[in-house]
């Protein structure tokens, strides 16, 4: 079944990518629409819509996924339902495929929820409580974007119907559109996780490395900003740029400092993720829906899960990067393949993350934008190169004794074979991307020191890296002293116990006392104790009455039989 969705994934997402380069070319759109039935004027239909957007990037979905399920093969082999992974894989698929060429807010939500759903179910994959817990945190918080757009789908019941595209013009004109985008933006930061909801995205890191991959690369961490990118012009109208700008830049400052202090390989990985999607929405609220969708695409392809697996799989299920000391002399091809996609990642010069990564930079120098926005995006940017390059130190350098235990096989074909077609396709995509993206180029026009700000940054996020790999806060007592800001930092700003602890400890105890004092206490007081009471009473009384007089048995029979003969008097005169 692998080797089979592997063949069939590969050639449509080829025919896919030349359909999407020929309506890009002559910029075309189709539209297929078919009404299922009628509601109180509202129409419920089945709409898809198919233009150079949705093609490339649902071409750049499945070429991923067929990579990923061939690398599978081998890295979940061991599994004895193999099978049923397989079917969850391609359900999670079909589920995105649903959710890119769907124009309707009903078609959007059952892939919005197709993809939480099956999520859920590959976060549990492996029955520990773990996994259980982390599961139901990534399907609680994206639950929240659920009802988003449920409420939105309310909304615009009025309008006649949920193809949205088609009320632009009208949307613009109207105060309602204000709380549609207001809930848009709402789906969108919870399903990319952005802050307040950003503990969800690591907690993932809980499902197989293959999942891990799907879910950071194109699919469940990227499904926010595609929907972004469809509303972006209700965003811009309504001023709702400035708050996700905001957003984005807290988002990506937090998670690139706290993956300076992660020591777990997955985790620090998707951190990175997580900062590439906070800088996606900055652009984003910019107005430059183009640019973030580039970026999104060649975020796709550098992403490093495979090498990451590749490496837990040889060091024993171990995901310490300490572990992964001058590892590159036992698994030099991982190793070569997860620091070219670390450097594309912090924006090496002609690798596929600089070609979107500069120009974003570049653009938000050009625009009008707040210093403290401008500061958080440039450091941050820093931080990026900083973890990356402390990834880079972990592998490249350094005494390790812990590899007598370890046996290393960096020659497998799946994995080799899935690593280094990623390899080759983030290297050139960007260029390639660009020029097809961007027929013509954007000029911009900017003085010596804000050109070479980013090189500048990236150099200097080096440095630091480099700095972080060394230091160690075991050889002196001072370390107590930062013990606090570490715990800060090392937990992303305490974020996932706001979110699970807090939020689980607080609902509990005010459910507790709601029930001790309604169920238990006046509820049941002035409730079902009160009257099982009363009636118990008035049984006994009654009982009493009868059991202790017979005159009370032959009057209740004649007041009855009046009564009766009093009836009929009436009714026949």
């Amino acid at each position: 079944m692998c080797s089979l969705s592997f063949f069939i994934l590969l050639v449509f997402s080829l025919i896919i990518l030349l359909f999407g380069f020929y309506y890009l070319l002559f910029d075309l759109s189709l539209f297929i629409e078919w009404e299922l039935f009628s509601l109180n004027c509202s129409m419920v239909v089945m709409t898809l819509i198919i233009d150079w957007m949705s093609l490339i990037f649902m071409s750049f979905v499945m070429f991923i996924f067929s990579l990923v399920i061939y690398y599978s093969y081998d890295y979940m082999s061991g599994e004895s339902s193999m099978n049923r992974f397989t079917l969850l894989v391609l359900m999670f698929i079909f589920s995105m495929i649903f959710l890119i060429l769907s124009p309707n807010l009903i078609s959007i939500l059952l892939g919005w929820d197709g993809l939480g759903l099956i999520s859920y179910c590959l976060v549990i994959y492996y029955y520990n409580l773990s996994s259980y817990n982390s599961g139901m945190l990534t399907a609680l918080s994206n639950h929240v974007g659920d009802v988003a757009i449920l409420i939105s789908i309310a909304w615009m019941m009025s309008f006649g119907s949920w193809n949205y595209i088609f009320y632009y013009d009208f949307l613009n004109s109207s105060w309602e559109v204000k709380v549609i985008t207001l809930l848009i933006v709402l789906a969108a930061i919870t399903k990319s996780a952005q802050l307040l909801f950003s503990s969800w995205l690591p907690a993932a890191m809980a499902a197989p490395t293959p999942v891990s991959a799907l879910v950071h690369s194109s699919t469940l961490a990227t499904a926010g900003v595609y929907f972004i990118i469809r509303f972006n012009s209700m965003l811009i109208e309504f001023g709702m740029g400035k708050i996700l700008l905001i957003i984005g830049c807290l988002t990506m400052f937090m998670s690139g400092f706290v993956a300076n202090f992660e020591f777990d390989l997955k985790k620090s990985i998707s951190l990175s993720t997580l900062s590439q999607l906070g800088l996606m929405m900055e652009i984003l609220s910019m107005g430059f829906y183009k640019v973030a969708y580039f970026h999104m695409l060649t975020k796709a392809l550098f992403k490093a899960f495979m090498c990451a697996g590749s490496m837990i799989h040889n060091l024993k299920d171990s995901q310490d990067i300490r572990f992964m000391v001058s590892v590159i002399y036992f698994m030099p091809l991982t190793s070569v393949c997860l620091n070219v996609s670390s450097l594309s990642l912090c924006g090496m010069p002609f690798l596929s993350g600089f070609y979107s990564k500069d120009l974003i930079l570049e653009l938000i120098c050009f625009d009008w934008v707040d210093l403290f926005s401008f500061f958080t995006l440039f450091f941050s940017t820093g931080l990026t190169a900083s973890y990356s390059f402390r990834l880079y130190c972990f592998s490249m350098f350094g005494f390790n004794n812990h590899f007598s235990s370890y046996n290393f096989d960096d020659h497998n074909n799946y994995i080799s074979f899935s690593m280094i077609s990623l390899l080759f396709i983030s290297v050139f995509s960007g260029s390639l991307l660009s020029w097809l993206i961007f027929p013509f180029p954007y000029v911009i026009v900017l003085p010596f020191y804000l050109k070479i700000l980013f090189i500048i940054t990236v150099l200097l996020g080096f440095n630091f890296g480099y700095l972080t790999s060394c230091f160690s806060f075991k050889y002196t007592l001072f370390s107590f002293y930062w013990q606090l800001m570490i715990s800060f930092l090392g937990s992303m700003w305490f974020m996932p116990y706001l979110s699970t602890n807090y939020l689980i400890s607080s609902s509990l105890s005010y459910g507790y006392n709601v029930l001790k004092i309604l169920d238990y206490g006046w509820g049941e007081l002035m409730g079902g104790y009160s009257l099982y009471h009363f009636f118990i009473y008035m049984i006994n009384y009654s009982q009493f009455w009868y059991d202790l007089n017979f005159k009370v048995y032959l009057f209740t029979f004649m007041f009855w039989m009046i009564i009766l003969f009093m009836i009929f008097y009436i009714y026949f005169s």
